[in-house]
This record gives structure tokens, sequence and C-alpha cells, in this order.
């Protein structure tokens, strides 16, 4: 799904995005997703981080999916009798 980026941006820049768009044939959309898509992967080799491998263990827990469900509907508990106390 695409979606809708505002930015103010230098008339400069501006200028060098329609002209690589019409270099390359291509819509500035294209020009900024392949921009945006080179960028990534030279700070991806910088750093030697991979933003896949940073955000997919976000699931990964010490405890058991049992102790996590206890320990929210206990902090929910919590929470809605101090409001109604």
């Amino acid at each position: 799904m695409d979606r809708v980026f505002s930015a103010r941006i230098d008339d400069a820049v501006y200028r060098k995005i329609n002209d690589l768009a019409d270099k390359m044939h291509s819509s500035k959309k294209a020009v900024l997703e392949k921009a945006v898509t080179l960028l990534g992967k030279q700070v991806q080799r910088k750093t030697g981080s991979d933003v896949f491998d940073e955000t997919c263990g976000a699931w990964k827990r010490r405890e058991s999916v049992d102790e996590t469900v206890a320990g929210i509907r206990g902090a929910f508990k919590r929470s809605f009798r101090r409001h109604h106390e």
C-alpha cells in the first residue's frame, strides 16, 4: 500500500529529483524509493546491523505465555480497581 508523504525540501534537491526522474524515465516516487533503499543498504553495511534481525526477535521472551498473560491481567485488574475504589 502506498502512503502519502509530505516534506519541505530544498529547491536544489527538488530539481535534482526531477532531473533524475527524467534521466531514468521514471517517476519522482521511483527515484525517492530507490534512493532510500540504497541509503538503507549503505547504512546497514556500515553498521553491520540488519533491521529484520533487530525487529523479528521481539516475540522471544524468557517467560512463558502463561506468565506473560498473568502479568498483564494482574496489571489490568490493579488498574481497574484503582479507578473504581
